[in-house]
């Protein structure tokens, strides 16, 4: 018959190798888990100035907006009104289009087609090349 002392000494040794072995596999699911991503979409936007200067900007992302994949991109400064259908774009890195004074706004290109939707609702997918150019209308 064993003492209490031996039982006491294996309910401990036990604890303790039960401790090892659930610290070994956090160590080990930490290592080979899955790891997250910066962006499941790889999205270029390319602005276009009034001097026809292009500044490209690369975007990891999972937005699915344009307006969003805009407030990711490191540098690229914007803004404009507010309006029933989104933010009216008309200054883009510190450069605004005023088409009251000079005909001038900013388009929008998707994949190098005119985009049908604002920046709120423009749909982004992986590997879309996104055009914001200054414009002036020649009809005026």
């Amino acid at each position: 018959m064993e003492s209490k002392s031996g039982n006491s000494k294996k309910v401990i040794i036990g604890a303790v190798v039960l401790v090892a072995v659930v610290a070994i596999l956090a160590i080990v699911y930490n290592l080979f888990r899955e790891k997250p991503v910066e962006g499941t979409k790889a999205v270029t936007i390319e602005v276009t100035g009034k001097s026809g200067e292009v500044k490209s900007y690369e975007v990891k992302t999972d937005a699915e907006y344009l307006r969003q994949v805009m407030e990711e991109a490191e540098g690229l400064t914007f803004s404009g009104a507010e309006s029933e259908y989104g933010l009216m774009v008309d200054t883009v890195n510190g450069e605004t289009a005023d088409y009251s004074a000079d005909s001038s706004y900013w388009s929008f290109y998707v994949n190098g087609e005119y985009c049908n939707y604002g920046i709120e609702t423009q749909l982004v997918e992986d590997g879309d090349v996104f055009g914001i150019v200054y414009t002036t209308d020649s009809a005026q």
